[in-house]
């Protein structure tokens, strides 16, 4: 057998392969989209991404959480649908088979879901932007609420602590004042605007917790009340009073210690938590949470309903993973709002991560699909390697007529580079390849060796079986294999020829 006959074999085989291949892709692909393949591996993804690993992915507060964030208006806007009757007809279709289908598939994953993976739905996307999933996750976990909700408790036992500070510096002052001959009404102006500070601040708080202000401008109005209310007393006071001027000075004094700057007094009071404080507060045994719940005594407040609902709905394992986050974005964070976005990208970054591996899983579930679709389309189509060769090695015109196809299908993918545009029914038309279950293939199959027991021929049988797994494994290595492939040994056949000058050159001879 000399060199231009095994490559024009090799040519045939690689051709033949190219064609099933391209078949089985479209199976694939169609079964894929039928079963939603990607869409069910992209949602246990983000189950084992938030539960850390595959065993605590089955637990029910885990498959709930990602049911909450599939079914937030970020995710649903993804999972575009066709509308109208004839539009939504294949996707209706689509549906009744994958609901048909479900009980053999929770059998085989032996999984104790609910009955539908998308919940509610029947689909679901099949790609998430890692920027759509961070952002989905944090509403999902409520952090501005949290974080709205912790600065309101640490504001609140602010404006305490410093109108105690301020009463006791008064009570001493009045104190001495009773001692003396002073006039009631000034003692009574002091306990007044006393009473207004107080109720300047409660007012700050409420306004605060009702969102009607920034914990800025709460802060930059508690400290204009305070030194309201010291020019106030300054007014209403005889300087020469020894009691009253130390009493001013004390009020000056614990005025500008505190509010120096509107930013040392939000650190002092720490009324701007970092991230790591509030993913803390889903951790019941932390301080941070114990702080919370000190400070909240009405159970029936709505800061301490959205604290105690995260608990409730928080696997611990997930806010472990969360909290983990959280430390590696609190590093690098300088505020609150940048660490809210330092938190964001890091569960970006996790997100990626996980997808990439998944990605990896999903080829590897994929290529075994592959084989199995490849060995059952070689069984169906009859494509037994060991027969194709055995009939390119002795029919000159078919291999001619497919090397003629081969240089055709190389020829137009350079002008169109897309695999999708070959015909494969057309070159099944025009060409009679070795396969089938037709009355010659059968016959030279059977044939193929003499040697047979009880008349069985049994090693032609097992010939054709190994045939049909090589061809199956083969078919599985995927049309962009094997087109890549076909090029190389049609320039090798060529001898460094273009393939449209070989096939001008085949022209011209006939």
């Amino acid at each position: 057998m000399n060199l231009p006959l095994v490559v024009d074999i090799a040519l045939g085989l690689i051709f033949i392969y190219l064609i099933l291949s391209l078949l089985a892709s479209e199976i694939q692909e169609l079964i894929a989209t039928v079963l939603q393949w990607r869409a069910i591996h992209l949602k246990k993804s983000i189950e084992i991404l938030l539960a850390g690993d595959l065993k605590n992915s089955e637990s029910p507060d885990v498959i709930e959480l990602v049911n909450r964030i599939y079914n937030n208006p970020f995710i649903k806007s993804i999972n575009q649908e066709a509308k109208g009757f004839f539009s939504i007809l294949p996707r209706k279709l689509t549906w009744f088979i994958a609901d048909t289908t479900r009980p053999l598939r929770k059998l085989i994953a032996k999984s104790a879901k609910g009955e539908r993976t998308f919940d509610k739905e029947h689909s679901a996307p099949s790609y998430i932007s890692a920027d759509t999933f961070a952002a989905t996750l944090i509403e999902e976990l409520q952090q501005p609420k949290i974080i709205h909700g912790l600065t309101a408790v640490r504001l609140e036992k602010f404006k305490n602590q410093r109108l105690q500070e301020v009463e006791t510096i008064l009570t001493r002052s009045l104190r001495q004042i009773e001692l003396t001959e002073l006039a009631n009404y000034i003692t009574q102006d002091l306990k007044d605007d006393f009473k207004n500070l107080k109720t300047e601040y409660t007012n700050i708080v409420a306004d605060f917790k009702n969102n009607k202000l920034d914990i800025d401008t709460s802060v930059n109005r508690m400290k204009h009340s305070l030194e309201k209310y010291i020019d106030n007393f300054q007014a209403n006071i005889d300087d020469e009073n020894p009691v009253l001027a130390e009493t001013l000075r004390r009020l000056q004094a614990f005025c500008n210690h505190i509010f120096s700057s509107v930013e040392e007094a939000i650190i002092i009071g720490g009324l701007k938590p970092n991230i790591n404080e509030i993913v803390q507060l889903m951790n019941t045994s932390n301080t941070v949470y114990k702080e919370m719940k000190t400070a909240i005594q009405d159970e029936d407040s709505q800061t301490y309903q959205t604290i105690n609902q995260l608990m409730e709905s928080l696997p611990s394992v997930i806010r472990g993973n969360i909290e983990t986050i959280a430390k590696r974005a609190q590093y690098r964070a300088k505020s609150t709002e940048e660490g809210i976005t330092i938190l964001r990208r890091e569960i970006e970054d996790s997100f990626d991560s996980s997808m990439q591996r998944a990605g990896g899983v999903y080829k590897r579930n994929a290529k075994g699909v592959a084989i199995l679709i490849g060995i059952l389309l070689a069984f169906g189509a009859n494509a037994d390697t060991f027969h194709i060769i055995n009939r390119l090695s002795k029919d000159r015109v078919l291999r001619e007529a497919i090397v003629y196809k081969v240089v055709q299908t190389i020829d137009q993918q350079s002008n169109s580079p897309n695999l999708s545009n070959i015909d494969t029914k057309k070159i099944l038309e025009d060409v009679n390849l070795p396969i089938g279950w037709t009355d010659d293939n059968r016959l030279e199959q059977m044939n193929w060796n003499p040697i047979k027991i009880k008349g069985v021929p049994i090693f032609s049988l097992l010939t054709m079986f190994l045939g049909w797994i090589i061809s199956g494994f083969a078919i599985a290595m995927g049309a962009p294999f094997w087109f890549d492939l076909l090029g190389k040994v049609m320039n090798v056949r060529n001898a460094g020829k273009s393939p449209k000058s070989v096939r001008n050159q085949d022209e011209n001879n006939s």
